[in-house]
């Protein structure tokens, strides 16, 4: 009897840390905060490699949203960029958006660096300034072959 009375006690605190681990997880990652809390922006970009659904927006390092939409403009031949973000987060109307590295083998993320206007964007609004990923194998033959045309 008493075994099986610490076999359910030792179930109940399994569980409990499951459940717990599930809720901290869900918040982390933002779901059922609802969408009534986050604002859309769009941004056209010339070069999007290595940014999907669902990639980070930061400002100053900081998660600010996510990437909720890509598609290509058959007109224009850029990346058409949807972002959601928290709407506690007011962005500067003259900020720009970029495809940021977090390094030499890390992966990409969007970065918004802000401007100084007092007014902000709402949503819906396009963001203009924008620069695409920069490609580091281009960059490493512009630096070989700038190196042999002497």
């Amino acid at each position: 009897m008493a075994e099986n009375t610490s076999e359910v006690l030792v179930g109940g605190v399994v569980l409990a840390a499951a459940i717990g681990f599930a809720i901290y997880g869900a918040q982390v990652a933002g779901v059922g905060s609802g969408g009534s809390s986050d604002y859309s922006l769009t941004a056209s970009f010339r070069s999007l490699e290595g940014v999907n659904v669902g990639t980070d927006v930061r400002l100053a390092g900081v998660k600010i949203g996510t990437v909720t939409d890509v598609a290509l403009n058959a007109e224009t031949y850029r990346a058409d960029t949807t972002v959601s973000l928290r709407s506690t987060t007011q962005v500067p109307d003259d900020s720009s958006i970029i495809i940021s590295s977090e390094g030499l083998l890390g992966g990409n993320f969007v970065e918004i660096v802000p401007g100084g206007s007092p007014f902000y964007f709402g949503p819906g609004d396009e963001i203009l300034d924008t620069q695409g990923a920069v490609s580091l194998i281009s960059l490493l033959l512009k630096f070989v072959s700038g190196g042999d045309s002497e």
